[in-house]
C-alpha cells in the first residue's frame, strides 16, 4: 500500500506565475522582433507571429490545463465542505465548474487558432474566455460569501468582488470598444480611424487577463487549508493484480 499526500496550493501558484510569464514572455518577443507595436497591443496580437507565436501556443496551451485543473480541484474541495456544511446549492459549484471549463477550452481555441489564420474560429475562443472566464468570477464570488468563515474569510470575499466587479466593467467596454474601432486591423497606427476605441478595448482586455489571474491567487489561501491524498493498494490474486487508486480531499 503507498499513501502520498499533496499540496494542492501548489496549483493557483503555479498557474498564475506561467499565465502571466505566457504574456509578458510573448509580448516582450513580438515588441523586440518589431512584429506589435509596444503601446497595448492586444493580447492575441503578441502571438500571431513566429517566433512569438510558437511561444505564446505552448505557454497558453498549458496554462488552459492548469486553469482547468484549479478549478475542478477547487469544485471538488467546495463540494466536500458543503456536503459537511449544506449552504449552497450543488448546481452552482457545478455550473461554476462548467463555465470554468469553457473558458479554458477558449483559451485552447486562442492558443491554436491564430487571428492571423482564422479570426473567426479565434476570436470564439476569446469570447469563451473572457465571457465564460467572467461569468466563472461572479459564481465564485457568489458562493465566497455565502461560504464565508469555512473556506475563506470576508477580506477574500471583498477581494474576490472588486476583482470580479473589474473584470465585468473592463469586459463591457473590451467588447463595446472592439466593434467601435470598425476595424481588424493588427498594425494600427495613431492616424487610423477608431485608433482610440482599439486601444481602450485592448486596454480592457489586458485588465480583464489580469484580474482573471488576481483571483486565483485568492485561491492559495484556500487551498492551503485542504491536501490532496492519494492512496494505491496493490491486491495480489492467483489470476491478477488489481490496482485500485482512491483519491479523496481532506481538511487540514
Amino acid at each position: 500500500m503507498c499513501r502520498c499526500r499533496w499540496d494542492i496550493s501548489c496549483l493557483p501558484i503555479a498557474l498564475v506565475i506561467w499565465s502571466s510569464a505566457a504574456f509578458i514572455i510573448s509580448f516582450i518577443i513580438a515588441v523586440c522582433d518589431g512584429h506589435v507595436a509596444p503601446l497595448v497591443p492586444f493580447i492575441s496580437d503578441t502571438g500571431a507571429t513566429p517566433p512569438e507565436s510558437c511561444v505564446f501556443g505552448i505557454m497558453v496551451n498549458i496554462s488552459a490545463f492548469l486553469g482547468a485543473f484549479t478549478m475542478y480541484v477547487q469544485y471538488k474541495m467546495l463540494q466536500a465542505v458543503n456536503e459537511a456544511n449544506p449552504i449552497i446549492s450543488p448546481h452552482w459549484n457545478r455550473a461554476a465548474l462548467v463555465l470554468g471549463l469553457l473558458g479554458s477550452l477558449g483559451m485552447c481555441i486562442v492558443a491554436n487558432f491564430q487571428e492571423t489564420a482564422v479570426r473567426v474560429v479565434h476570436d470564439i475562443g476569446a469570447l469563451l474566455t473572457f465571457g465564460m472566464g467572467t461569468l466563472y468570477l461572479i459564481l465564485q464570488t457568489r458562493i465566497s460569501y455565502r461560504m464565508q468563515h469555512l473556506c475563506n474569510n470576508h477580506t477574500v470575499f471583498l477581494v474576490r468582488a472588486v476583482l470580479t466587479g473589474v473584470s465585468m466593467v473592463a469586459f463591457v467596454i473590451m467588447l463595446v470598444c472592439y466593434f467601435l474601432s470598425g476595424q481588424s486591423n493588427f498594425n494600427w497606427k495613431p492616424a487610423d480611424k477608431g485608433y482610440g476605441c482599439h486601444v481602450a478595448s485592448a486596454v480592457c482586455e489586458w485588465i480583464v487577463g489580469f484580474c482573471f489571474n488576481f483571483f486565483f491567487m485568492t485561491f492559495i489561501r484556500d487551498f492551503q487549508k485542504f491536501s490532496l491524498r492519494i492512496k494505491t493498494e496493490i491486491i495480489d490474486s492467483d489470476d491478477e493484480i488489481r490496482t485500485p487508486i482512491l483519491h479523496s480531499y481532506r481538511c487540514q
